[in-house]
């Protein structure tokens, strides 16, 4: 990131580019009666506190928390009960300010660290996902190696991932379309800075989540960065036939009083994955008339409690797999906007064969031509369909035999037998 705007300031971190810390209250970015009731009530959780823990939970310097308990102290809301260090102070909250804080936890229950202004969290997003080096084709071939494809498919998905576009990868089930939008991560090799939480006036929302957020280390701890902000893996976002259309909004808690972010946010900068598209609760058409926004303007507009409306950044790499027929589950107005479209196809007996020997490879067992040409003659007299994953689903079932009594994977044409009749069952009754 070279350069940067003003609501999202960057400086050099031990080589990497990272969030300023504010040098005053103004330069957070957070309007000061926000960041007091947060104090007030990081404050009344408690007996008493000091100037240096207060920083430490709302990941602000000292001196802009020094600077704002002398407010509190001067409007009589906390009182200054002796020194904690050479720079801080023990404090208490009054009875005034407990009773200050009791109704700003009835407007907010969140506690934690000082919230970034939309305005930030928008430039950030922006600012990133414009640096994001583009990938080669050594990146992408590297990052998709444990899958057999075309050139074009390879191609297509490092297409997609260069120019921040979306994906739309469909075909038969079991041929590595789930796979390939997995493995794809592997090519962001650039870390994302996210905050921890973003204000809009006394409303937070909740952006980090340690379920779907890998925090990064820097090279060293260096001063001068924003703790508010937090460097982690690009990330990857999954979902599938449980989608909701609630999921792509706001979540309110009444028990914490905040919000959680939807999908679409927590993914920014990463990967978005819509699996087993057309197959959620809410009618597909519905699904898309709710992404046209997203996908054509890279925004999209989330209502509060209150009514009202935010506008937010949608820079993620979106992309849906289904082994319907598009036909069923999308229209031309949804392809159009789609930025690339990879059909994969059932593998050839050739690509197959590769499969399933580089897999028994990755078990430590050999496999006789003789046996693989076995499989393949299996499947056509029962005139089946090959798929990618048949190969794994096979030999891991051969594992599982060879586990049963206790010896060394075998990959055999007795336990082979006894693999396939177990996974793909019999047509006797």
């Amino acid at each position: 990131m070279n350069s940067s705007p003003a609501a999202f300031p960057l400086i050099d971190a031990a080589g990497v580019q990272a969030p300023a810390v504010p040098g005053s209250l103004a330069e957070t970015g957070i309007d000061r009666e926000v960041l007091l009731s947060l104090l007030l009530k990081i404050c009344y959780t408690s007996s008493q506190t000091t100037t240096e823990l207060a920083a430490a939970r709302m990941l602000l310097p000292i001196p802009l928390i020094a600077e704002m308990l002398e407010d509190l102290r001067r409007d009589n809301l906390a009182e200054i009960l002796g020194s904690s260090g050479p720079l801080g102070f023990r404090f208490t909250l009054s009875q005034k300010g407990r009773d200050r804080a009791m109704r700003a936890m009835e407007v907010s229950g969140y506690v934690g660290p000082a919230p970034v202004s939309l305005e930030a969290y928008t430039a950030s997003v922006e600012l990133q996902a414009a640096a994001r080096p583009p990938v080669n084709p050594e990146q992408i071939s590297e990052s998709l190696a444990a899958l057999t494809l075309t050139d074009e498919a390879r191609m297509l998905a490092g297409l997609a991932v260069t120019g921040n576009r979306s994906l739309f990868v469909y075909g038969p089930a079991g041929n590595g379309k789930t796979s390939i939008c997995l493995s794809l991560r592997k090519a962001l090799t650039e870390g994302v800075w996210i905050p921890h939480c973003i204000s809009i006036e006394q409303q937070m929302i909740r952006i980090y989540d340690a379920q779907v957020h890998e925090l990064l280390e820097l090279p060293s701890a260096p001063r001068g960065v924003d703790q508010r902000w937090i460097r982690v893996r690009p990330p990857l976002v999954v979902v599938g036939g449980e989608l909701r259309l609630q999921d792509m909004d706001l979540a309110w808690s009444p028990s914490l009083r905040f919000y959680e972010s939807p999908i679409q946010l927590k993914s920014n900068c990463g990967i978005l994955l819509i699996d087993d598209f057309g197959r959620q609760q809410v009618k597909p058409a519905d699904m898309l008339n709710r992404w046209i926004v997203p996908m054509e303007y890279h925004i999209d507009y989330l209502t509060l409690q209150t009514g009202q409306k935010i506008c937010v950044p949608v820079r993620n790499l979106l992309m849906f797999a289904t082994n319907l027929n598009p036909a069923d589950v999308t229209d031309p107005a949804f392809l159009r906007r789609m930025g690339y479209r990879l059909n994969l196809t059932s593998p050839t007996p050739d690509q197959y064969a590769v499969i399933f020997r580089n897999y028994a490879a990755q078990c430590g067992v050999s496999v006789d031509q003789s046996l693989v040409q076995s499989v393949l003659d299996r499947y056509r007299r029962e005139k089946r369909e090959l798929r990618c994953s048949e190969p794994r689903d096979l030999i891991e079932r051969m594992r599982d035999l060879s586990r049963y009594y206790n010896r060394p994977l075998e990959i055999s044409e007795a336990a082979l037998e006894i693999a396939w009749r177990g996974f793909f069952g019999t047509d006797t009754y």
